[in-house]
């Protein structure tokens, strides 16, 4: 029975790629893919196409490229990643320069159609009020600050790219496990689309499975492992091995990663990434399958090894989701700390000091947000601070205040506020940082559209040349 094996690439945009290269090399992949875009990239990528109109696609992807793809020309190992982002014609533009410049030249797609924000932007009457999907409200109330908008593709573009030849899949908002599960349905030959039997839906629903398993790379093959008294025996971290799956044509799979690297792949690290960021895992939604978690079977065969059976799947929604990026004014933040003895009052003392200028000078602002690194910031309410006294006697107490405002004149005003304090406040003051950090900030909204009205937008492109998507 066929099979092919795919890789994981990168997990977010910024991650460390060099294990990627044991996968190419020792791994036995027919396929890497990749992906670059977190829930929040692409917020950091409209800010980046603001300073420029050329970018807004994940720079990592050129270096990265740059290293990886001799490796896989050598051995006939494609590559589909989401790194275009906002500008996916520019990412291709960017890693077709970069690899011509060294003598390179691999046939890259790009696929794009993911854009909706002229959709968001309209408001003709009758036309959808495109509702948060949290709270209900309509986008009437952002649409003025709207900025960008894209809807969460699914792998039958991917599928189309590489059943015309390509060897290098640029995307940009495509859902993360789409970016595996596409060549899995080129590779395989599976039904993605049309008149779909019980049988198809269930194969799709393994791949789907599959591209969960592997899109956060690290962290599918014994990386951020949670479990209390077990994280201690994942084997050397400093050369992980990203997972890699042996997918069947009946859509039964191992995961495992290539031989003599770091990491663990076992069903406790398997089964943790399995319910990462699940809501329903009886109702997993993506554009191609609705995934039931419920029948799934993992049975550890030892030696970094995880047979996956099980899934089940159902035709998809009619709707696809879409991340939308709003401006939501400024923010500015300043840490500093005060050493023993009564570090606590005294950082209690210089909080009510910056509260009361503020008011003071009658600062406009919609939120003061005040945590203490290594007390509270990572748990927040769910860390309770012991008694004063105990604090007092601490080493040290370090306080990092926030404000929140739509004036940005008042967050570029914020860390004038603080320097006094080194030689006017209470004793023993030191590490004043972000003193001059003020950012825009994006506001996202999450929503729904019509999957027709998308699709039937989507392009894919080789350089001048456009497939009939």
């Amino acid at each position: 029975m066929k099979s092919i094996r795919i890789g994981a690439g990168l997990g977010f945009y910024g991650d460390h790629w060099e294990p990627v290269v044991a996968s190419i090399e020792r791994g036995n992949v027919q396929c890497i893919a990749s992906d670059h875009l977190a829930e929040l990239t692409l917020a950091i990528l409209q800010k980046d196409r603001q300073r420029d109109p050329t970018l807004g696609y994940a720079r990592d992807v050129v270096p990265l490229l740059l290293r990886l793809w001799p490796l896989m020309q050598a051995r006939g190992v494609r590559f589909v990643c989401n790194a275009g982002g906002l500008n996916p014609q520019g990412a291709a533009q960017a890693v077709r320069a970069a690899l011509a410049a060294k003598g390179l030249h691999p046939r890259v797609a790009v696929v794009s159609g993911d854009d909706v924000l002229p959709r968001l932007l309209d408001p003709a009457p009758g036309t959808a009020d495109f509702a948060h999907l949290f709270t209900g409200e309509p986008v009437a109330g952002v649409r003025e600050r709207l900025v960008f908008a894209n809807a969460y593709l699914g792998a039958g573009p991917i599928v189309r790219a590489l059943d015309h030849g390509a060897q290098i899949v640029i995307t940009g908002r495509v859902a993360d496990a789409a970016l595996f599960l596409g060549p899995l349905v080129h590779g395989l030959g599976w039904t993605l689309q049309g008149a779909r039997s019980e049988t198809d839906l269930n194969r799709l629903a393994q791949g789907l499975t599959v591209g969960h398993l592997l899109e956060c790379s690290g962290q599918g093959s014994g990386g951020n492992f949670g479990s209390q008294g077990a994280w201690q025996a994942i084997p050397d971290l400093a050369h992980i091995g990203y997972p890699i799956a042996e997918v069947w044509e009946d859509g039964s799979a191992v995961i495992t990663k290539a031989p003599g690297t770091g990491g663990r792949v076992n069903f406790d690290t398997v089964r943790q990434q399995l319910l990462y960021e699940v809501h329903n895992p009886h109702a997993y939604l993506s554009p191609d399958v609705v995934l039931d978690m419920g029948a799934i079977q993992l049975q550890d065969e030892g030696n970094d090894r995880v047979r996956l059976t099980g899934a089940r799947g159902s035709p998809p929604p009619d709707t696809l989701k879409v991340v939308a990026g709003y401006r939501d004014g400024h923010k500015a933040e300043v840490t500093w700390g005060f050493s023993w003895p009564d570090a606590w009052d005294k950082a209690r003392a210089a909080e009510a000091t910056i509260r009361s200028l503020l008011a003071e000078k009658r600062v406009p602002f919609d939120e003061l947000y005040v945590e203490y690194p290594g007390l509270n910031s990572a748990h927040g309410a769910l860390a309770p601070l012991p008694d004063a006294a105990s604090l007092n006697q601490m080493n040290e107490i370090w306080t990092r205040m926030v404000l929140r405002t739509q004036n940005k004149a008042a967050a570029d005003g914020f860390g004038r506020l603080f320097p006094w304090i080194g030689l006017s406040g209470p004793a023993y003051t030191c590490g004043f940082t972000g003193l001059h950090n003020t950012s825009e900030l994006l506001g996202i909204w999450p929503t729904q559209v019509p999957r027709a009205e998308v699709e039937a937008q989507v392009k894919v492109m080789f350089d001048a040349e456009m497939l009939i998507s």
